[in-house]
């Protein structure tokens, strides 16, 4: 089976040419170079401060394969995203989906934020079907961010009333 692998995977040429490492031989072979892009130089990595009224935090996994995705926005006073930042243990593919995630949603409004699909991310990364799962939970981070910063703002407003009665 390795050997069907390498044969759809590489040239002959490299073969010859010089060994590869697993490492090194997985990343050239089966992720497409997007996914590694992301994977070795993510994107807004990081935390905000989950108890600030403008920040919306995503906290979803995935328990058949152990990925757990921590996704948070920061929203402007116009509705803006203006900052998101994720921490992600899992795959190669579920980190690129977050990285790539994070950056399609900053400068967009909380309900363009809501049109970003699973189908989007993994068409954007060339995702295998065995790794769709990973856009998935990118698309739930996003969501339950977004309705984390929803519930906030409605806090917000409850309490304003209150205070003005």
């Amino acid at each position: 089976m390795a050997t069907t692998v390498m044969n759809k995977c590489l040239s002959p040429l490299a073969l010859l040419t010089r060994r590869l490492s697993a490492p090194e031989f997985i990343t050239q072979c089966c992720y497409h170079k997007k996914v590694v892009d992301h994977y070795e130089n993510p994107r807004n990595v990081g935390s905000l401060d989950k108890n600030s009224r403008n920040v919306g935090t995503g906290l979803v996994g995935a328990p058949a394969c152990g990925d757990v995705m921590k996704l948070q926005i920061e929203v402007d006073d116009q509705g803006k995203i203006v900052d998101a930042r994720f921490k992600t243990f899992g795959c190669g593919s579920a980190i690129a989906s977050s990285s790539l995630a994070t950056e399609w949603i900053k400068g967009k409004s909380v309900d363009e934020a809501l049109t970003i699909k699973n189908t989007d991310i993994a068409r954007e990364l060339s995702l295998p079907p065995v790794k769709l799962h990973c856009s998935m939970l990118a698309e739930d981070a996003i969501k339950a961010a977004l309705a984390d910063y929803r519930i906030k703002q409605q806090d917000d407003q409850q309490e304003a009333v209150r205070a003005s009665i």
